[in-house]
């Protein structure tokens, strides 16, 4: 699940290029279930061509979440201003929580907050479920930047990646694909920058305990 309760922290296009990740690169079968009435994960599938990988696409904010049985990962792209017993329907769902947090004032102390409420959740703080920071359209030499990296470090919850603020995204959400889907001497440094945030998906850190 990509998680903020912040409004344009940036969830749907971490949401997409992981449902794009395990689709193309993992080659697994994807469902993308979008909860935000925006519906922005569902209009980038809608732009999504034929002949790349099948994602199996949900509108979670007015049917049934249910995946399909032979599904191997499910991808829930939250809403913005979710709270108490709507943050704890959602936390059910979810074996691992992403957080994208932009590099302002203001996201910085929303994400405060809304981590300090998240780590009180039942499955959280009883560990069914794992939760990690990703610092989102970043510009490294700012000192704004710095700012959320030192805040991000300070966190008692791993800081697993940095991600760029480049016109990439814009590009692939306009095709309805993911970085991994683009030709790689554009993305390279993308790639490089999410290999940390999919490594981490991919090893038992990632997992509740159950799970592992």
């Amino acid at each position: 699940m990509v998680l903020n309760t912040k409004g344009g922290c940036g969830k749907s296009t971490v949401a997409t290029n992981l449902a794009s990740y395990f689709a193309y690169e993992q080659e697994l079968n994807v469902a993308l279930e979008d909860f935000d009435p925006q519906g922005s994960s569902m209009d980038w599938l809608q732009a999504r061509p034929d002949y790349y990988p099948e994602i199996k696409g949900i509108r979670a904010y007015q049917d049934p979440a249910r995946a399909p049985k032979n599904t191997d990962v499910v991808i829930i792209d939250a809403p913005a201003a979710t709270y108490g017993k709507d943050m704890s329907s959602l936390v059910r769902r979810a074996d691992t929580i992403l957080i994208p947090v932009l590099p302002s004032p203001i996201d910085i102390r929303a994400a405060a907050q809304f981590i300090h409420d998240l780590l009180l959740q039942g499955k959280v703080s009883r560990k069914q479920t794992r939760i990690a920071v990703v610092a989102n359209r970043v510009r490294e030499n700012t000192r704004v930047y710095h700012t959320l990296e030192k805040f991000l470090k300070s966190l008692k919850i791993p800081f697993i990646a940095t991600l760029r603020d480049t016109q990439n995204y814009i590009r692939s959400a306009e095709q309805g694909i993911g970085i991994f889907e683009m030709a790689p001497s554009s993305v390279y440094k993308d790639l490089e920058q999410w290999e940390r945030l999919t490594r981490w998906l991919r090893s038992k850190r990632s997992l509740p305990e159950a799970a592992k």
